[in-house]
Formats: C-alpha cells, sequence, structure tokens
C-alpha cells in the first residue's frame, strides 16, 4: 500500500486526524501544538457491538521539552464517546486558536 492510499484511509473527524490503538484514541496532529488523548475506561455489549460507556479525555501539550505528567493541560470523564467526542473537538479548537 503506497503512502498516498494510506493517507486518504485515515480516520478524521472535523477536519483532523483520528487514531485509535486499542482502547486509546488520539485527536488532532502531533506537529500542531496540542493534542487530545481519549481512553476508553467502559465498555457495554449492545447486540454484537462492543460500545464506550466511560471515557477519559485529555488535552495534552505536544512538546518534548515537557514532563510527561506536566503535558495535560485539561481532562475530564464522559459518558460515551459521542460526548467525548464533542468536548474533544471544542478543547482542541480553542487551545489551538489562542497563540
Amino acid at each position: 500500500m503506497s503512502n498516498t492510499t494510506a493517507k486518504s484511509e485515515m480516520l478524521s473527524y472535523k477536519g483532523r486526524p483520528l487514531m485509535r490503538k486499542d482502547n486509546i484514541l488520539y485527536y488532532g496532529s502531533m506537529s500542531d501544538r496540542y493534542i487530545i488523548m481519549m481512553q476508553i475506561l467502559e465498555t457495554k455489549q449492545v447486540k454484537d457491538l462492543s460500545v464506550a460507556t466511560r471515557v477519559a479525555v485529555q488535552l495534552q501539550q505536544t512538546s518534548p521539552n515537557v514532563r510527561p505528567k506536566d503535558r495535560i493541560v485539561k481532562k475530564t470523564e464522559k459518558n460515551g464517546l459521542w460526548t467525548a467526542m464533542d468536548i474533544a473537538s471544542i478543547w482542541l479548537t480553542r487551545a489551538l486558536s489562542a497563540k
């Protein structure tokens, strides 16, 4: 698979990249100053589908010069992936527009 095909198949939400690794989702670009990390804490089965019921959301700095503990700017827990994505989009938009 070529790089152009891989990039075109990358998920995005409201124009920003969305990547998943196991139960952790990353929203935004590592080349930006901030990124959102969402961790699925609980799920429930709905028919044959596993649905997130509790999600931790963190707005983090991407600077390698900041200690990992100090990278977290804001954090919250939300019920469901939809509300987590909603707050993630708001936080990331506001953080990236404030210069």
